[in-house]
């Protein structure tokens, strides 16, 4: 398991960031909101998500890829922890996916958070049709979680190990695997692992500094947080360890709703607040999030 301890992995301290999914949205609106983030303290970290087609909305509509346009985003911001929420562990490769990574921390002068995942589930149809559309497999669940167990193996190898090495797993082989550059952040970027089916909490329990998790049923949310425990547990980790994150949609007009639904979160013990932002983008909306759902929650 990671022994990183970055601010942002450091349990306990309530953090606030934003997500803009890069979907149905144009290029300039995304850098727009990114670069106002970065100017805003209270916001210390912003996400995209990873899908290759839209999943809401027109189904021609814009769609960018979430790692390269992360590295262009940590190329103009300054300040913000930043990552892929989650990145889905069925479209790349484990050891290409560790080497983009890796640049995109050395872009970013060691700001990445590392989220990952299982990916897609076959259900809604919008988010299954992107794998036979760009000639990827979709694997049954089963399959997909070892295969991101393994991925976590191997990604933290080629971040950390001086040397080749050899990997013959069940679901990936490498052979004279080697990373270089190291990440800028040592001994690697925080991993923040993303789900919530009781196969991948387990993966979670071996491998995350921070877990996240959907919001909008926080029974079921302190349920699977429970089960991590439990998890932790069994291997004799720390459950405390593990920050506890949750994505929480934000409706600019219904603000005492954000407020409650973060504070709820906060009471559960989930500290690692994402607020996942509507679009189209409003004008300054990073420091309305800051005015009306950042400081009324920690005031």
């Amino acid at each position: 398991m990671s022994d990183t301890t970055h601010p942002s992995a450091r349990p306990g301290r309530p953090s606030f960031g934003v997500m803009t999914a890069p979907s149905q949205v144009g290029y300039d609106d995304l850098v727009r909101v990114w670069r106002e983030a970065d100017e805003v303290p209270e916001i210390e970290h912003a996400w995209l998500f990873d899908h290759l087609m839209p999943i809401w909305g027109d189904p021609d509509g814009p769609t960018f890829e979430g790692w390269t346009l992360l590295s262009a985003l940590a190329a103009q911001t300054r300040r913000l922890r930043l990552g892929v929420m989650v990145t889905s562990n069925r479209f790349r490769p484990p050891a290409l996916l560790a080497k983009i990574a890796t640049t995109v921390d050395v872009v970013s002068r060691g700001r990445l958070d590392f989220g990952i995942g299982v990916g897609s589930r076959p259900h809604p149809p919008e988010a299954w049709r992107e794998y036979p559309a760009h000639g990827l497999p979709f694997h049954e669940p089963a399959r997909a979680v070892a295969s991101l167990a393994e991925a976590c193996v191997l990604i933290k190898r080629l971040w950390t190990e001086e040397k080749p090495f050899d990997f013959h797993g069940e679901h990936h082989r490498l052979t004279g695997a080697f990373g270089s550059p190291k990440p800028v952040q040592r001994p690697h970027p925080p991993i923040l692992v993303g789900g919530r089916s009781s196969a991948t909490l387990r993966v979670v329990a071996q491998h995350a500094d921070l877990w996240n998790v959907p919001g909008g049923d926080l029974d079921d949310v302190l349920r699977r947080s429970a089960l991590l425990d439990r998890y932790c547990a069994d291997i004799g980790r720390d459950p405390a360890s593990i920050v506890r994150s949750i994505h929480l949609p934000v409706d600019t007009d219904r603000p005492d709703a954000v407020r409650d639904a973060v504070g709820e979160a906060l009471d559960a013990g989930f500290a690692h607040i994402v607020l996942g932002l509507p679009a189209p983008f409003p004008e300054g909306i990073a420091r309305w999030v800051a005015e009306e759902v950042i400081h009324p929650s920690t005031g």
